[in-house]
C-alpha cells in the first residue's frame, strides 16, 4: 500500500482538527497554546505533501517561514504564559482581563 498526498492530507485534516478542539475546549492558556503548535504542524505536513506532490520547493519554503513563526511564537508566548502562571497558578484563559497591572 504506497502513501498517496491523500493519506497525509486525511493526517494533516486529524491534527488540524485535534488542535481546534482543544483550543476551543480547554481554558488553560498553556494547552491552548499546544493546540495552536498542533495546528500549525498540521499545515506543514499539508504544505510539504502538496509540495511532493508537485514537484515543486515552494511546500518546504513556505514549511520554513512557517517555522520561523512558530519559533518566535514559542518565544515569545511561552514567555509570558509561564510568567503568568507563576503569578497566578490558577489562571485560565478567561481571567486575562483580570491579570492586568
Amino acid at each position: 500500500m504506497e502513501l498517496t498526498t491523500n493519506w497525509y492530507l486525511v493526517l494533516s485534516i486529524l491534527v488540524f482538527s485535534i488542535g481546534a478542539v482543544g483550543l476551543m475546549v480547554r481554558r488553560n492558556p498553556l494547552v491552548m497554546f499546544m493546540s495552536v503548535e498542533l495546528m500549525l504542524n498540521s499545515v506543514n505536513i499539508a504544505f510539504v505533501s502538496f509540495g511532493t506532490s508537485l514537484n515543486d520547493v515552494g511546500g518546504q519554503m513556505a514549511v520554513f517561514f512557517v517555522l520561523v513563526v512558530a519559533a518566535v511564537e514559542v518565544v515569545v508566548g511561552l514567555a509570558l504564559i509561564v510568567a503568568i502562571n507563576r503569578r497566578h497558578p490558577d489562571a485560565t484563559a478567561d481571567d486575562l482581563s483580570a491579570l492586568r497591572g
